[in-house]
């Protein structure tokens, strides 16, 4: 090969050679470029955007106008609880009433006191005494003291009174079948009649069953727990959105339907018929709720009002079971305390259904309460004022319940 030839096979392979050089160059710059972007289009992900940004299956209030999370990764979802945007007021309220409701929980179920049918007891210890009067002539009764006042039960055991017990009943007996003194004491036996009734009214009393109260709890802190859940996590992903909105209807629905139990359970305890009825209505409608939330096209935009009409409507029906109640029990102080309280608690809720729908206050001034003051916080805020009315409501049928009975 001549000195010409190797020259230009030494181009050639020169050329080649800065040829690959430059593609492993531009490859390499290539794959920077990516990660850059890639990594760019990541931070972009977790930034809030507005309103016009939000693909059309977010889409719900356009008046709040700014920042949303949209698509965010699951990790930065979740810790966005301790940051700022248009959704941390509705997570924390729920998320501090579900707190608020289980430390309720607890205390009903350590320290609400057990209430005994202590007046009827006595009642009945009185009446017996007076049907007695007739034995006067006998010497077995000769005078009546007054029945057992209230708060000395609470000092009487049934202990200080069974040590004794033989001692009374020696001497109540008539002098012809008592050994031990010549003349009875006569007004033993009332002693005897009350100590039996402190004995017997702490024996056989039972308080009355707690199911229907609890599962109210129950229902309250499913509602405010899934809903705060909702809130969080519902901005993370398509699918993720269409589980959580209908967990959310879902414990809606329950807290409404649980709502119904101690109103009806205990006002129609002695009634089975109407307290079957009314439950198993209330209970009928909540799963027919359910089923038609399953519908994708009852979370549209579109649908606000029909949600809202349903659970309006659901809740209302309950009218029908307090009016029954105030006209079977207009006499009872507890029957017209506890429909007091059920008033409340639908004032809040009607209230809370009406600023849901009607978007106020930032169908007023869009933008203006993204942050804080929208409709759906102070809905969260109306619902909870309304589950406590109705706690406090079920305090006064289980204080009824375990004092009287059936």
């Amino acid at each position: 090969m001549s000195f010409e030839d190797s020259m230009v096979v030494s181009a050639v392979a020169f050329e080649k050679t800065c040829s690959l050089e430059g593609s492993g160059e531009s490859n390499g710059m290539e794959l920077k470029e990516g990660r850059i972007k890639k990594r760019v289009t990541k931070e972009v992900k977790c930034e809030l955007v507005n309103f016009d940004s939000l693909p059309d299956y977010f889409k719900d209030n356009e008046f709040i106008l700014g920042y949303y999370r949209c698509e965010w990764p699951l990790r930065e979802t979740i810790l966005s609880i301790f940051s700022i945007h248009n959704e941390t007021l509705n997570v924390w309220t729920h998320l501090i009433g579900f707190l608020i409701f289980l430390s309720l929980t607890i205390f009903t179920a350590t320290m609400i006191p057990r209430e005994m049918n202590v007046p009827s007891m006595q009642q009945s210890s009185s009446q017996v005494t007076e049907a007695s009067l007739p034995m006067k002539q006998s010497g077995v009764i000769a005078c009546l003291p007054s029945p057992l006042p209230v708060d000395e039960l609470e000092t009487s055991t049934p202990a200080s009174s069974i040590w004794h017990l033989p001692e009374l009943l020696v001497n109540c007996l008539p002098k012809r079948f008592s050994h031990a003194r010549n003349i009875t004491n006569p007004c033993i036996l009332i002693s005897v009649t009350d100590h039996m009734a402190n004995i017997i009214s702490q024996l056989l009393m039972k308080e009355v069953t707690r199911w229907p109260f609890f599962a109210f709890l129950c229902g309250a802190m499913f509602c405010l727990l899934t809903s705060s859940i909702c809130h969080l996590i519902f901005c993370h992903s398509k699918r993720t959105a269409y589980i959580m909105l209908r967990l959310d209807y879902t414990g809606i629905t329950a807290l409404i339907v649980t709502s119904f139990y101690p109103l009806v359970y205990y006002s129609f305890l002695c009634e089975p018929f109407y307290c079957h009825l009314y439950m198993s209505f209330i209970t009928a409608f909540g799963l027919a709720t359910i089923l038609v939330s399953l519908v994708p096209v009852f979370q549209t935009a579109e649908f606000r009002s029909v949600r809202a009409g349903l659970f309006f409507c659901m809740g209302v029906s309950g009218l029908v079971p307090i009016m029954h109640k105030l006209i079977a029990f207009h006499h009872r102080p507890e029957a017209i305390l506890s429909t007091g309280y059920e008033l409340l608690m639908g004032t809040f809720y009607g209230l809370g259904v009406v600023v849901y729908a009607t978007r106020i206050p930032e169908r007023c001034m869009p933008g203006k309460f993204d942050i804080v003051g929208h409709s759906h916080q102070l809905f969260h805020v109306l619902v909870i004022a309304g589950a406590y009315a109705h706690y406090l409501a079920g305090l006064v049928y289980l204080k009824w319940r375990d004092t009287e009975g059936c």
